[in-house]
């Protein structure tokens, strides 16, 4: 079960990096994390491809900073309830992916199996790799991963 430190209700920095909150989730945080990455996505998914990528590169230097600040702070590195990383590896899934719930979906799907699997060298990238950029990683790779899968899939589809 996920032992949320009561933190993530006070302090702001842990609030963001607990992924609004949804990290609290007692059970899968991860997962719950990337459907609660859906939502921005909505209105993220309007911005042009260099908007998109510079909220991505901005995201992902916060997040390294969130989550280092975090699980220093709660004393775990890489606490299951942290899922910001979640958040950015799901928005880099969804880089210049065809619009519509289906395949948001299939993002999701694919962003899941990748981060739960952690084939080479996302799995290298988690265990070797220390501090908020470790827990960010494994996330970003897992995050490819699936984007270009999800951009295969649209090529064959469309």
């Amino acid at each position: 079960m996920n032992k949320v430190p009561a933190s993530v209700w006070k302090n702001p920095i842990h609030f963001l990096a607990f992924g609004l909150g949804s990290g609290a989730s007692p059970y899968a945080p991860g997962t719950v994390g990337t459907v609660a990455a859906i939502i921005p996505y909505i209105w993220l998914q309007d911005l042009s491809l260099t908007n998109y990528l510079i909220m991505l590169v901005v995201t992902t230097l916060i997040g390294i900073w969130l989550c280092d600040k975090t699980s220093k702070d709660i004393g775990v590195h890489d606490h299951g309830g942290i899922v910001w990383d979640e958040f950015v590896g799901f928005w880099i899934t969804m880089i210049m992916a065809p619009a519509g719930w289906g395949w948001i979906l299939i993002g999701f799907i694919l962003f899941r199996i990748f981060d739960i699997l952690k084939p080479w060298p996302i799995g290298w990238a988690d265990s070797k790799v220390s501090g908020g950029l470790g827990i960010m990683l494994d996330d970003i790779l897992a995050g490819i991963y699936a984007a270009l899968i999800l951009q295969f899939i649209a090529y064959l589809w469309i």
